[in-house]
């Protein structure tokens, strides 16, 4: 893949805004089928233009008019935000308290950076292939609720170009939540809760809500490769004393402390895979020994849970006024595309290989030279058409325009049966 150089960036966004960016496919997730008036023009965009210039509040009439400001300012970063009462780019001329948020997808951000304490290959920005799977099981953990649990259709879940993905729930009645039935959807969904100073970041009661047992059944499916392989979570006194303050100190059985216990069985095995076979084994004695109802299997998963479940961005998913980085936005650090994840392909996404700039740039450049090649003078008169087909971009857009096929048939679904409602009356 052509190596990201982020000297080149401002030429290559030119490119890119100029001939690569899916504009119609755009146009048509924001404007929502057209069904509300003005619902695309009083949608707040914000760009984040070279030497990290912000500037919020932009506003649009249409596709076109879209298309010639991202042409005009080639933007490093684009953010969505709300829809709002009236057009962002007149909100200084609105009364003062009357410009409000009223509409958004409910959004989620997961980034990796929030899995510091726990993960062991990498810390801040940096990600790899081990930690990734981090990324895997929370899109499988919190798509699954979305789905299930809330009963949300449409859900886009797109990478963030770096460290983390985000997702869009799109589903018109998720559109008009409040922020305070928001609050209640990713409080849900939270488990893991406490800042740095906190070890002990999730408790369990004995009665386990269906949410977590489901969780915990997507968390076994990766737990041995990803914790006791790839970061070998038990692999020396440091890692596992980690783990052991997790177990409450207290929990006595035979004359014996369970900590006590399991940090001797722990010296006396050789590996993590070892090492958590041990504790489980353990703590399966402790139960039956004792019916302790601190040392249930809960234990077990408490652990499980904190080294492996979702940990979300809460004012991100509660605000309606918050703004998200756009899908197909480039990220400036890597020059890799925010692309959408096939949610059939979650376990096979790579996040190493997704296109960046340079990379589809350079993909163009070669197929035009062959094109002009082939044409001769012909090209010059044939007007371009989006080019974003000819590159490694095209399979990501697929997935998009996926995910509007279903959005629109849904939109269409809902209008015949208010029509249906309507001649019964």
């Amino acid at each position: 893949m052509e190596a990201f150089d982020p000297a080149e960036l401002p030429e290559l966004l030119k490119l890119y805004y100029r001939r690569l960016f899916p504009y119609g496919q755009y146009y048509r997730w924001l404007n929502y089928g057209g069904v509300i008036k003005n619902y695309f023009q009083h949608r707040e965009f914000s760009f984040t233009l070279k030497d990290d210039i912000y500037i919020r509040y932009q506003s649009f009439n249409n596709q076109s008019e879209l298309e010639k400001e991202m042409q005009k300012m080639n933007p490093y970063k684009i953010d969505i935000g709300a829809v709002y009462s009236h057009r962002p780019n007149q909100h200084n001329t609105v009364k003062l308290g009357a410009f409000q948020a009223q509409e958004k997808e409910l959004v989620f951000d997961i980034d990796m950076t929030d899995y510091d304490d726990v993960r062991r290959c990498c810390s801040s920005a940096d990600t790899c292939s081990k930690c990734w799977t981090l990324m895997t099981m929370a899109i499988r953990i919190i798509d699954r609720a979305l789905k299930e649990d809330f009963g949300f259709k449409h859900r886009l879940w797109v990478y963030s170009g770096r460290r983390g993905v985000h997702c869009w729930v799109c589903d018109e009645s998720v559109r008009k939540l409040s922020s305070a039935v928001r609050s209640g959807i990713v409080e849900y969904l939270s488990l893991v809760k406490g800042g740095q100073d906190v070890k002990k970041k999730v408790h369990l009661s004995e009665k386990i809500h269906p949410f977590v047992r489901k969780s915990i059944n997507i968390i076994k499916k990766y737990f041995e490769q990803y914790a006791l392989v790839d970061q070998d979570i038990l692999e020396n006194k440091e890692s596992w004393d980690k783990i052991l303050a997790l177990v409450p100190e207290n929990i006595l059985s035979q004359d014996h402390f369970l900590r006590d216990e399991l940090q001797q069985g722990f010296q006396r095995h050789s590996s993590s895979l070892q090492r958590w076979e041990n504790l489980k084994n353990i703590i399966n004695k402790y139960q039956k020994n004792n019916k302790n109802d601190k040392c249930g299997p809960w234990l077990e998963w408490e652990i499980m849970l904190q080294y492996c479940f979702p940990r979300l961005d809460i004012n991100v998913s509660k605000g309606i006024n918050h703004l998200l980085k756009s899908p197909f936005s480039v990220h400036p650090k890597t020059g890799r595309i925010s692309v959408p994840i096939d949610l059939q392909k979650v376990d096979q996404f790579d996040p190493f290989t997704v296109p960046t700039i340079s990379s589809i740039c350079h993909e163009l450049d070669v197929i035009s030279t062959k094109e002009e090649k082939e044409k001769g003078a012909e090209s010059d008169i044939k007007p371009r058409t989006r080019d974003y087909k000819k590159t490694s971009l095209a399979p990501f857009v697929k997935v998009f325009e996926q995910f509007l096929e279903n959005l629109d048939k849904s939109r269409k679904g809902e209008l015949l049966k208010k029509s249906d409602l309507q001649k019964d009356f």
